[in-house]
């Protein structure tokens, strides 16, 4: 309807135009015209932008927790290697040849158990040259001491042998008493290498390799020592090899009890006694050496199998501990959000361990500090925040 009248009253204007009037009165009443149909097309039938009356802002409401200390225990879980508690490679110490063999691979034997002989038939020659050497160096030495003492007891009738003489028959009986016990000890020499010819084990254990046949040339050096005639190992009593992370290094003491398992029986859970703690870091991972002691009697477990270990982490002091939810991690810093006469406070804090959607908090806070339950960036630090607990 509007428009129908705008157009009706631009046909009364053509029809002044007409008329003798002047220009200026045309013009006035076309710029009039124009305001006219600006204005009612920038309304297009609605109310005014001014007219509108904006929404009240709703309060937004944040649930908060207080914050309490309390103890969060927590299990790490890290591979480990069980290895056998003494484990030995046994080589021959003389160059010789494989007589017998008297165990084989999976043997299990005792301490002192003869486990190889060997022969080695230029020792014999040696040996007795030494015997010879001993026997001569001991009648020398018997025939000095016998002039000694012939000398001695005359020179008790003076004038009869001089001093020097007797010196001189002391200073060799000496001499051939010392050689004497050099042929002694080049002897025993050869009677131990003669010992060594045989091969014992050291300790209790089981032979897990054997690299040697009969007619084998062994020795310290040469072909057939490039590997050991035998690799016992002592398979009763294991020890499982952990590195743990330097963060949790004070959460293990020695006598702590651990769980594991292994691969082979993934059902089956064993049990391990924290004993031997390096004391130190690994230069290279950053870790510490721990050993427990595992009983292994009925020989189910082999050394060299990778156990998955729970390590219990529990804590002896109280520490503050919030949900998950209320640590804020962005790029720059890890934050929650403190409430503070109704205003949002940022404080730094580090995460200690996490368990069951808690994790255990470090800063500047103190017990009874309102923490935001649902910690968020958007809640910018020194906003108003309306509490609820």
């Amino acid at each position: 309807m509007q428009l129908r009248n705008l157009i009706r009253k631009a046909k009364g204007l053509t029809a002044i135009v007409n008329t003798p009037y002047s220009a200026g009165m045309v013009l006035i009443t076309t710029a009039g015209l124009l305001g006219l149909l600006q204005s009612c097309s920038s309304t297009n039938g609605k109310e005014p932008a001014n007219n509108s009356i904006a929404a009240p802002v709703a309060a937004v409401v944040t649930p908060v927790v207080p914050l309490e200390k309390g103890m969060l225990s927590s299990d790490l879980q890290i591979p480990g290697e069980l290895v056998a508690f003494q484990q030995v490679d046994l080589y021959a110490k003389e160059n010789s040849f494989v007589r017998k063999l008297y165990v084989d691979v999976g043997s299990e034997v005792k301490a002192g158990q003869l486990l190889v002989t060997m022969e080695a038939p230029e020792l014999n020659s040696l040996e007795a040259a030494a015997q010879s050497r001993l026997k001569s160096q001991e009648a020398i030495y018997i025939a000095s001491k016998s002039n000694y003492d012939r000398l001695l007891e005359t020179s008790k009738t003076p004038g009869t042998i001089s001093s020097n003489d007797l010196d001189q028959a002391l200073a060799k009986k000496n001499s051939d008493f010392a050689q004497w016990d050099a042929a002694k000890a080049q002897y025993r020499e050869i009677a131990d290498r003669r010992n060594y010819l045989e091969v014992r084990a050291p300790f209790n254990g089981v032979i897990t390799s054997r690299n040697a046949n009969p007619g084998a040339y062994v020795g310290p050096s040469g072909k057939g020592s490039e590997f050991p005639l035998f690799t016992l190992q002592e398979q009763k009593k294991l020890r499982l090899v952990i590195y743990v992370p330097e963060a949790y290094t004070g959460y293990l003491n020695q006598q702590d009890k651990v769980k594991f398992n292994v691969n082979a029986f993934p059902n089956e859970k064993f049990s391990a006694q924290v004993k031997r703690l390096a004391g130190a870091l690994d230069n290279r991972l950053r870790s510490q050496r721990i050993e427990m002691d595992v009983t292994n009697d009925n020989k189910k477990l082999l050394p060299g199998m990778v156990a998955n270990v729970s390590i219990p982490l529990s804590t002896k002091d109280s520490t503050y501990i919030l949900p998950k939810s209320a640590i804020v991690s962005s790029q720059e810093r890890v934050f929650v959000i403190k409430v503070v006469n109704n205003k949002a406070e940022w404080v730094d804090v580090k995460k200690g361990r996490e368990n069951d959607g808690k994790v255990e908090v470090f800063g500047e806070l103190a017990a009874g500090d309102l923490i935001v339950k649902q910690g968020s960036e958007e809640v910018r630090n020194g906003s108003t925040v309306t509490v609820k607990q």
